[in-house]
Formats: C-alpha cells, structure tokens, sequence
C-alpha cells in the first residue's frame, strides 16, 4: 500500500475556523451533502488547504467531531474546577455538586454547539458507527469528573466503590431531567426550573453515594 500523505498542521487559526465552518455545514447539510467547496467558502480558505490540512471529507468530518468535543472537554475540565475545586468538608458537598449540576446542565440546555454536535453524531451514526463506540471511561470530560468522584472518595466525602459509574451516574441525575423539559436545548427552560431539576438529582445521587451508605455495602 502507499504511504497515506503527511497532512499538515499549518495555522492553528486556521484550523479551528475550517472546524467551526465544517460544523455548520454538516449539521445543516449532512454529511452526505455537505461539501467541501461549500465549507472552504465558510472558512474563508481554499479547498486545497482543506486537503492539505485534513486529507479528504470523511477524515474532516471525523476531526470536526473530535476536535469540537475536545474543546468542550477543556471548557468542562475547567467547569469541575470552578465548581467542585474547594470542597471541603461534607458540609461543602452538596451545594458544589448542585453548582457543578446547575452548570453543566445549563451549558446542555442552551448551547448551540453541544447540541449541534449531538445532532450531528445521531444523525450520522449509520455512517460513522465508531463515534458512538467510544468506551465512557475513555471520553475526557467523563475521566475527568470520575477522577473527581474517585478523590471525594479517598477523601471519606463520598461511598465510591466505581467511580465511572458513579460519574455516569451523575452526569444522568444532573442533566436528563433537564434535557427531556428543553426537548435537548429547543426550548428554554427558566434558572429556577433548572434548578429545580439538578437539586433532585443530586439529592438522588447522595443517597446512592453519600458516606453515610458505606455502612449499607459489603
């Protein structure tokens, strides 16, 4: 077989806008009609540099998908900072998790980009089955929050014996709820619905996971 081309890495701008504008036209085209003319016209570029810097479509796509939910996974990485960077004690617990549940439900419900990038995935899963193979322990914002959990847990915060589970378990509590009411970002929900929601959430999850259950479990 020849080698595969060494692509480019080029202009780090660059690169994000081709991203930015490839998004846009494959949720509103598809990736079947989306094309690459199209999207080099979004970006501002040529089509050659799409080439040089992605190869062909199908690869744009795949990076498109990953780089976008590579930059959520930072913003989220800092998010569990904000919120749940300086608990405590158990007194502490509850009202930074019902932060941390607040805003990450909120950036569910009302980012344009998170549910333009689940749109996307959902629609083109028959083409792209991979996408949606991705182990959960292996998905960045989900290792990030289990960790979170995993250190409460050391701590005596929390009763953990899975923390990716309890990770899943969480991000569930704190945003389906939240994601059925908004018909998943398409109608607003006002703060105190939202918070309304997340609070029973975590309430549901401590009762799980608090401390006082470590007595409950062989």
């Amino acid at each position: 077989m020849p080698d595969t081309p060494a692509l480019r890495q080029g202009s780090p701008a660059k690169r994000a806008a081709i991203v930015r504008a490839a998004l846009d036209v494959f949720v509103r085209e598809g990736y079947a009609r989306a094309s690459v003319d199209a999207i080099a016209r979004a970006a501002s570029v040529s089509k050659r540099t799409i080439y040089d810097y992605f190869g062909d479509k199908e690869r744009l796509f795949l990076s498109t998908v990953e780089e976008t939910a590579a930059a959520q996974a930072v913003a989220f990485r800092d998010l569990l900072d904000h919120t749940l960077g300086d608990v405590a004690d158990e007194a502490d617990l509850e009202p930074a998790l019902v932060s941390f549940g607040r805003a990450f439900a909120t950036e569910v419900a009302r980012s344009a980009e998170r549910a333009a990038v689940m749109r996307l995935m959902i629609a083109e899963a028959h083409h792209f089955p991979a996408l949606l193979r991705t182990p959960t322990e292996e998905r960045p914002a989900h290792r990030a929050l289990a960790d979170r959990l995993a250190e409460f847990g050391r701590r005596g915060l929390l009763t953990i014996p899975d923390p990716d589970e309890a990770a899943e378990f969480l991000g569930l509590l704190v945003t389906v709820r939240v994601n059925h009411r908004s018909w998943y970002g398409a109608a607003p929900l006002d703060d105190a619905e939202i918070d309304r929601l997340v609070a029973g959430g975590v309430r549901v999850f401590l009762s799980a996971y608090g401390p006082s259950r470590a007595t409950d479990r062989p």
